[in-house]
């Protein structure tokens, strides 16, 4: 049995970059930053940081560059992927990417309001058709009117606490 499953969730390093293939495909390209912190064995809290290139592909990528925003929260999941590319000097380079294939908006960055969008969740279809995604939720509302979880101010998370 083989496994190649991604999940992060962190925060948009720049907006996101919408292209469009020759073949008139939607590709956008997201970079993301998440965190691990820890205390060391001298009491000192320690914070390291690691940077994940996403891609989306069709309506999902369509999604993402409409609606996210550096600084954003996101959940990303998907698949590793490694692909090779020459370099100007001819020489061969690899990246390693994460393909989304499921994403969900988190809050926006404290202080910015942009254009009152809502929260929203998509997927991207399972086959390599074109097919449309549905965002589970339409209804415009104030950025302050939706209910987000700072995960960055959050020890423990209650049941109680959460609005829906």
């Amino acid at each position: 049995m083989n496994l190649n499953k991604v999940q992060l969730i962190g925060r948009l390093t720049r907006d996101p970059e919408v292209r469009t293939t020759q073949s008139g495909q939607t590709v956008t390209s997201i970079s993301l930053a998440t965190n691990r912190n820890w205390t060391d064995k001298n009491g000192q809290k320690q914070e390291q940081s690691e940077y994940h290139n996403i891609v989306l592909w069709g309506k999902l990528g369509e999604i993402a560059g409409q609606y996210l925003v550096k600084g954003q929260e996101a959940y990303f999941e998907g698949r590793l992927q490694t692909r090779k590319y020459q370099a100007k000097d001819g020489s061969d380079r690899y990246v390693t990417e994460i393909i989304a294939e499921n994403m969900q908006m988190g809050a926006k960055p404290q202080g910015t309001n942009y254009g009152g969008r809502s929260t929203q969740q998509a997927t991207a279809p399972q086959s390599t058709q074109n097919t449309a995604i549905t965002p589970t939720k339409t209804t415009q509302q104030k950025a302050d009117d939706i209910p987000t979880i700072n995960l960055d101010d959050v020890d423990d998370i209650n049941i109680e606490d959460v609005p829906f």
